[in-house]
């Protein structure tokens, strides 16, 4: 049994804690993996509920036309983790299905911890079929993310009741997977919506409809049965006879937020019935910076990790010292992906980084809109490291990967462009600690946050990036990076244009410049990055929710 007394429940549907523990996707489970450690780290007693992904997400590789391949294989949690032999019961598609918890005990700065319990339906009293549901993140049909919401929201709540943790005082739901723990604790508080309100909060990540799971309710009902919710007055309910998972945590939430400025006002217009607010992203610093970074501020300021902001004072460190760290994260990444492709990248060459997920909206083909026009500019300039992955059932974001590698192949001789396999929160920190500019071409107002920029950036590389999510209020435009297109006006053609003439006329000449430019621009991306850390974040949410 775990030794703290938890105020916080954190609820999410993935949570990136390590590379070794693949129980995450993208973006979403690692801000749930750093918003953890530095809660940790801030001694803010917090429980943590997510699904025991035992096959994962996916290893990617891509074939000889540049086709996305899945491989899944089985990962054994032990001795990562460790088993509780507790276990819990629902009644899913008529059938009873029992859930054991797996605990990953996350270390702060002081020693204190935080666990991580990861809820399983592999066991062997289950039917077969029920004991695949927890197998993979983000997999199967619609019904079985019902199942994987029903698991993760009403069987995490019976989770933390049979462990103890029953003095729980703010559930905070990430994202709306989790939204069925509102039922659960309905029933708990004998009906009373207002004291599951006094006990909720929730956080949205995505202005993308798609992004918002719904579901019918006949559907839900006949997976669900008893569990399923009566008399809610949900829009879509009442409307369309559809459960949706981010309306239901709203309305069950006392307070909710957006995760930037700009998102937030995106969110309020989705949900306009709701009051929502902000709290910017940020990102575990201790993890996101690179080694040699780490060696250079372990030299300057030893209390860097208790205090980011002791960074603020980069400028006490030399230009020599500062390029020698950022030179040797750059041979580590070149060296690697030298090692991956046949590319042959250069230590002295401008290298662009664009690495996150397969997205139409997030735009990957943007830099290659006008093929001739990037050759002319790049040629012998610029060199390019991709990665990424397409969600398993996303044709068309497959297509997306598969035309960055067949430009690459276009451009051979020319341009370098590389793309790299298996994108996770390893190879993301080796780039986003190695390139010299990191790209990021969403089409506004999408983009909720961007935490990719913010890792870059606190490892003194600059952005170029259209104007939305954490960089519409971390740009200082020509002093940390760039800021691409008309952000009133987003379209394709113009910001492409845009994104030709800043490498032609900004990027470029500052990079290969002797000024003294680049480097100005490298610490005032450290600078900003400062205030984009999941130390401030977690600051914000525990004086606005947790109060710990």
């Amino acid at each position: 049994m775990t030794k703290i007394n938890p105020k916080v429940a954190y609820f999410s549907a993935e949570i990136g804690i390590s590379p070794s523990l693949h129980t995450y996707s993208g973006g979403l489970g690692v801000l749930a993996g750093d918003h953890i450690k530095a809660a940790t780290d801030q001694e803010i007693p917090l429980v943590a509920i997510t699904l025991m992904y035992k096959q994962g997400y996916f290893t990617q590789r891509m074939d000889d036309v540049g086709m996305q391949k899945e491989y899944y294989s089985d990962f054994d949690p032990d001795p990562l983790l460790t088993r509780h032999p507790e276990k819990v019961k629902l009644t899913l598609r008529k059938r009873p299905v029992y859930i054991q918890a797996w605990e990953h005990s996350v270390k702060g700065l002081n020693g204190n911890k935080n666990s991580v319990f990861f809820l399983d339906t592999d066991l062997p009293e289950n039917h077969p079929e029920d004991r695949k549901i927890t197998l993979r993140l983000y997999s199967g049909d619609k019904d079985h993310r019902i199942l994987q919401e029903a698991i993760l929201g009403f069987g995490g709540i019976r989770m933390l009741e049979k462990l103890g943790f029953s003095d729980i005082e703010t559930y905070h739901m990430n994202e709306g997977h989790c939204s069925f723990l509102t039922l659960e604790l309905l029933k708990k508080f004998k009906y009373d919506e207002d004291e599951v309100r006094k006990h909720c909060v929730f956080t949205t990540h995505t202005p993308v409809p798609a992004g918002h799971d719904h579901f019918g309710l006949e559907r839900v009902e006949k997976l669900l049965g008893h569990l399923t919710p009566k008399d809610i007055k949900l829009p879509s309910l009442v409307l369309s006879s559809r459960v949706h998972m981010t309306e239901l945590g709203l309305h069950f939430s006392r307070e909710a937020n957006g995760v930037s400025k700009l998102h937030g006002v995106v969110a309020r217009e989705q949900f306009p019935l709701s009051k929502i607010g902000h709290i910017t992203n940020g990102v575990y610093h201790k993890y996101w910076m690179g080694k040699m970074f780490k060696e250079l501020y372990d030299r300057h300021f030893p209390d860097w990790r208790q205090n980011p902001y002791r960074l603020m004072d980069i400028d006490k460190i030399s230009d020599e010292e500062l390029m020698h760290a950022h030179q040797g994260q750059k041979s580590f990444l070149l060296d690697y992906a030298n090692s991956q492709t046949q590319r042959a990248l250069s230590n002295d060459v401008l290298t662009i980084g664009f690495a996150r997920r397969a997205a139409s909206y997030k735009r990957a083909w943007l830099i290659f809109k006008d093929m001739e026009r990037l050759q002319s500019i790049a040629h012998k300039k610029i060199q390019f490291i991709f990665a990424g992955k397409a969600h398993p059932m996303d044709d068309h974001g497959k297509a997306i990967l598969q035309e960055i590698i067949q430009n690459s192949e276009k451009l051979r001789g020319f341009v370098k462009v590389v793309f790299l396999e298996n994108y996770n929160m390893w190879l993301g920190k080796l780039i986003t600690s190695g390139v010299d500019v990191w790209l990021n071409t969403p089409l506004r107002p999408n983009e909720a946050s961007g935490t990719s920029g913010m890792k870059a950036a606190i490892n003194g590389i600059p952005n170029l990036s259209v104007v939305d999510g954490w960089w519409a209020e971390g740009v200082d435009e020509g002093k940390n990076g760039w800021a691409v297109g008309n952000p009133d006006f987003p379209d394709d053609d113009s910001d492409a244009e845009h994104l030709y003439q800043l490498l032609e006329e900004k990027v470029i000449p500052a990079y290969y410049g002797k000024n003294g430019e680049w480097m100005q621009m490298m610490r005032a991306s450290i600078k900003a990055g400062i205030h984009f850390t999941a130390y401030r974040m977690v600051k914000e949410y525990n004086e606005r929710y947790y109060k710990a």
